[in-house]
């Protein structure tokens, strides 16, 4: 009567003054595919990780496996929530008027979808911090990053994304349906007031944010690793921190990529008060290659591990004819030497054994 539109019907307006060209078919099939794929995938992964989780028993490696789960499992579940409501629309022909009279499933959609995107950001962040501890802190991580701490720090992790997907809500912000129809989020079309501008540039603040802290992290970490390695000869149990570094650089390499067109396009949304050009191809692109992270993520994992990268490397060195070199022959030298050195200490006139032998070395 006074002109105000009801909740129910929050994000219609916007549709029909807005076009957006998308093949139903096309779009159908990479919904199913990208849904398919992202649970087969994951689930292969949290197989892997819960094994490794079993076979690992050291501190240092159980957290970070720990993290590394909450982050596949996220992974799996915003696929087959955010996948399965993707098919509903489509299978429902895109009618949001017949299916979601109180706006309930645009609300559910928009919560997960800032939820399962931002999560696993952070979650990315917080492995970075933890290696970063456990290489530069070695004493503190093992006693104070416990797995009841780094449960905690998966709980609390997961209330923050909570928070901020429920924020609109709280506020009494409807979730908006987007100009192709086929998904919620923040409005992104003729965003005027401030409070809409707000969230998109706190859901690609706080993004940008998580990659920067994980870029910074691994670069301490990988320097740190790579002084004690060029520095000290005592190498041994030093493997592990290697693998779970190339594993974080890969997790935050395929981060960058896939979601930095989506951050990026939220922010210039954001800012542009209102006088955005950015398209809804553009959006969905962008969208779609946020997808593909959650789809990459578990790779990282079920690819870059040690037994696969020594299969691979067998496999390269064969077929280009080139002696194979055992990836581990360090591990098995130090483990030698040390077996060695403590024979020799065990036995008459051990020290002058081993004092002898650093003079001669000397010598040469």
């Amino acid at each position: 009567m006074n002109g105000s539109k009801s909740p129910g019907l929050a994000g219609f307006g916007v549709l029909k003054n807005t076009t957006c060209h998308t093949e139903k078919k096309i779009s159908v099939f990479f919904s199913i595919i990208f849904m398919t794929v992202g649970i087969l995938s994951n689930s292969l992964a949290i197989v892997i990780l819960m094994k490794a989780y079993q076979r690992f028993r050291q501190k240092s490696k159980a957290s970070f496996l720990l993290l590394a789960s909450g982050l596949v499992v996220t992974d799996l579940f915003g696929h087959l929530i955010n996948g399965a409501i993707a098919v509903f629309v489509y299978a429902s022909d895109k009618d949001w008027i017949r299916f979601n009279q109180s706006n309930i499933l645009c609300s559910v959609f928009g919560i997960c979808m800032v939820f399962f995107g931002l999560c696993p950001l952070f979650l990315g962040s917080v492995m970075a911090v933890e290696r970063c501890i456990g290489v530069t802190k070695p004493i503190f991580h093992s006693t104070k990053m416990t797995s009841r701490h780094v449960k905690m720090m998966l709980t609390m992790v997961c209330l923050f994304a909570v928070l901020i997907a429920l924020l609109p809500i709280l506020r009494f912000r409807a979730y908006q349906i987007q100009a192709s129809r086929t998904w919620c989020f923040y409005k992104t079309e003729h965003v005027e007031d401030w409070e809409d501008r707000f969230y998109l540039l706190l859901f690609s603040c706080l993004g940008f944010l998580a990659l920067a802290i994980s870029f910074l992290c691994n670069a301490v970490t990988g320097i740190t690793l790579l002084r004690v390695k060029f520095k000290s000869q005592q190498r041994q149990g030093r493997s592990h921190h290697f693998e779970m570094i190339i594993q974080l650089l890969a997790i935050m390499c395929v981060s960058c990529i896939c979601w930095s067109p989506f951050l990026v396009t939220m922010a210039r949304i954001g800012v542009a008060e209102g006088r955005s050009q950015e398209t809804c191809e553009t959006i969905l692109f962008a969208l779609r290659m946020a997808t593909w992270n959650q789809i990459l993520d578990p790779w990282v994992y079920i690819l870059l591990r040690k037994a696969v990268l020594k299969n691979l490397y067998k496999i390269t060195s064969g077929c280009c004819g080139v002696h194979v070199i055992n990836l581990h022959m360090w591990e098995l030298s130090s483990i030698k030497n040390s077996l060695k050195v403590a024979a020799i200490s065990e036995s008459p006139g051990s020290s002058r054994q081993i004092n002898l032998q650093p003079l001669s070395s000397m010598g040469q």
